[in-house]
This record gives C-alpha cells, sequence and structure tokens, in this order.
C-alpha cells in the first residue's frame, strides 16, 4: 500500500484573472483507500492540483471509488470545481492544497502540527469575505458600485486571508457563541464551549471538553476539561513562542486576563492577571509557603499540579504544587 496524506473534491472561488480565491471541501479524506487515490491520479494525470472538466468529472462519478456520489452532485455545480492529490505531508504550493489542509484540520481529520502548513501565510491570499461571497480586495470596489446600481448592498464582514470556520465546517457537540472568532483550521474537540471572546486560530484548538473565555492561539493545544478564563492568553508559536510548542494539559485553569509562555501539565492553574513567559522568574514554594528556590518558569515547562500566583506584597511570581483539580460546569458544558 502506498501512502497518500490526503485528498478531497471541492468548489471554489476564482477571480476575475482565474486565481482561487477560497475552496470548499465538503468531505476530505485523510490516508484515503488506495483504490480511490489511483482513480483521481488517473484523472488528474500527475498533478496535485487541477480545475476538473464536465467529462472529467463524469468520469469520477462512474468510477465506483468513494468519491463517485460527491463527484455525481458536483456535475450540477455552476462554480469551479477542484481536485487535489497530496502525495505526501509537504507545505502548501497553491490555494487548494492549503484549504484542504484547513479542512483537514477542522473535520478531526489531523490533529494541530499533525499536517505541514509551512508558509502558507504566502500560500493564501487575502480575501474580502462579504454577503456575496469571497471576493479579491482589488475587485471589490468596482462589485460594489455594480451592486449598488441594481439596489443591492454588499456587506464586507472581514479582509483576512483565513475564513471564519462555520462557513465551511461546523464540529458535531460544539458551542460557538461568536462564529467569526473561530478561524478555519481550528480543530475544536466533542464538548467544547467557545464563548463570545474566546478566540480559536488554525492549527490549535481543544482535544474535547473545554470552556474557551480565551485565546488560544495558533500551534495550541488545549486538554480535556480545561478552561480559559475571559481576556486570557495562550503564547502560539505566531506570536513569540519560538520553537517552543504551547500546550495545556487536562483540568488546567488559566484564570481571566491570564496565560502561558510555556507548555502546562496537568491540574495547573495560572491566578486572574498573571502571564508567565518562559522567562519569568519563579519563587518555588514548599508546602508551608517557605521559599525553596528560584528558577525560570521554562524549567517547570510540562510540569503537573502547579499554581502560579503573584505575591501581593512583594510582586514576586511565586509557584506551588496544586493538589485541587479544577472541576467545570457540568451545565455549562452541556452540548
Amino acid at each position: 500500500m502506498t501512502f497518500h496524506h490526503a485528498l478531497g473534491l471541492g468548489i471554489g472561488t476564482l477571480n476575475s484573472k482565474g486565481q482561487w480565491l477560497e475552496v470548499f471541501f465538503p468531505a476530505p479524506q485523510a490516508s484515503p483507500k488506495d483504490e480511490t487515490v489511483q482513480g483521481l491520479a488517473a484523472i488528474l494525470g500527475g498533478e496535485t492540483t487541477a480545475q476538473l472538466t464536465k467529462d472529467q468529472l463524469s468520469t469520477l462519478a462512474a468510477s465506483g471509488t468513494d468519491l463517485a456520489e460527491l463527484a455525481t452532485k458536483l456535475q450540477g455545480s455552476s462554480k469551479p470545481v477542484v481536485a487535489v492529490l497530496l502525495k505526501e505531508n509537504a507545505a502548501p504550493k497553491t490555494v487548494p492544497e492549503a484549504y484542504l489542509k484547513l479542512h483537514l484540520l477542522s473535520h478531526r481529520l489531523v490533529r494541530p502540527h499533525g499536517t505541514v502548513l509551512d508558509g502558507i501565510f504566502g500560500v493564501l491570499p487575502n480575501v474580502a469575505w462579504t454577503s456575496q461571497g469571497a471576493i479579491d480586495p482589488e475587485e471589490l470596489e468596482d462589485i460594489q458600485l455594480e451592486a449598488r446600481m441594481k439596489g443591492e448592498f454588499i456587506s464586507v464582514d472581514c479582509v483576512d486571508k483565513f475564513p471564519k470556520m462555520t462557513n465551511y465546517v461546523v464540529p458535531k457537540g460544539v458551542r460557538i457563541a461568536h462564529t467569526a472568532r473561530v478561524r478555519l483550521g481550528a480543530y475544536l474537540g466533542a464538548g467544547t464551549t467557545v464563548m463570545h471572546e474566546g478566540f480559536v486560530n488554525f492549527n490549535g484548538g481543544t482535544v474535547g471538553k473545554s470552556m474557551i473565555e480565551g485565546r488560544i492561539s495558533a500551534g495550541v493545544m488545549v486538554g480535556e476539561n480545561s478552561d480559559l478564563g475571559g481576556g486570557c492568553s495562550t503564547m502560539g508559536t505566531l506570536s513569540g513562542g519560538g520553537n517552543m510548542v504551547i500546550s495545556v494539559g487536562e483540568k488546567c485553569l488559566i484564570g481571566a486576563n491570564g496565560g502561558t509562555g510555556i507548555p502546562l501539565g496537568d491540574r495547573c492553574t495560572v491566578e486572574a492577571g498573571l502571564y508567565v513567559t518562559a522567562g519569568t522568574k519563579v519563587v518555588l514554594l514548599d508546602d508551608k509557603n517557605q521559599e525553596v528556590k528560584r528558577v525560570k518558569a521554562r524549567d517547570l515547562a510540562g510540569k503537573s499540579d502547579l499554581l502560579f500566583r503573584r505575591n501581593s506584597l512583594t510582586g514576586a511570581v511565586e509557584c506551588k504544587t496544586n493538589k485541587n483539580a479544577v472541576a467545570l460546569n457540568e451545565e455549562l458544558h452541556a452540548n
């Protein structure tokens, strides 16, 4: 058996120059079956990405593979149809390849860091996300004028490289209070609640049941039964985290307006308003609250049962063993 990373059939949007702006993949596949790969590879003729003709779609619809049903439906599309076959887990080179990888994450087919996204910012174009779909920002003014002349109005929600996830994927078992705050490429485990001020970037997310009222940056994964308080933050590799992969373990609590720039083990607490970075000087306390030694927070990375707090008298950041796991409110997390 020959391994292939992923494949998908999608419907996309082109600008007036024939350049891809975005692609919707309704049923992407990770590690697809050999017969499916062979059927699609025969149509693509060695290419990894191609806009399909009606004849190619017809051939795929009659192929007998597990892409046949979707290909049959897409034969009626008035929008361009694209096929992507990724033979290896490499950096995306085209817009459809990048969108397929983002779909894999939001469909929970791969975990964050499970698909290579190097260079994705250079591949994805800026797009005006509007009430009439994706529009090239350079073409927006003329399209808006044309709409106004017809008595129509185009609402521009944002101009960004990444769309909101729920316009492409709505994972089962999640609550999202403000959909614009979860980008395509986010991985949300079943049982996750993202409240209005919560934010989840691409290539980051949650394992399962969690309350997210703070920020999950790119590359950060939050463990089961953890709580990110209002206004708190996790430092991703895009925001100064360097090569250290930041994560939050199970049953952790990051208090309101707090944050972490180190990976947290299980059952850790960062008090409200305290942001722990890798270079933060930390006073280690014993069970009698006596100083044991002083270390940098990076020396505590990944360790469990820790409570980080700031001494209100001295201002020093202290750390002691926290034996009380955070119990999430079951009623709030009922999906």
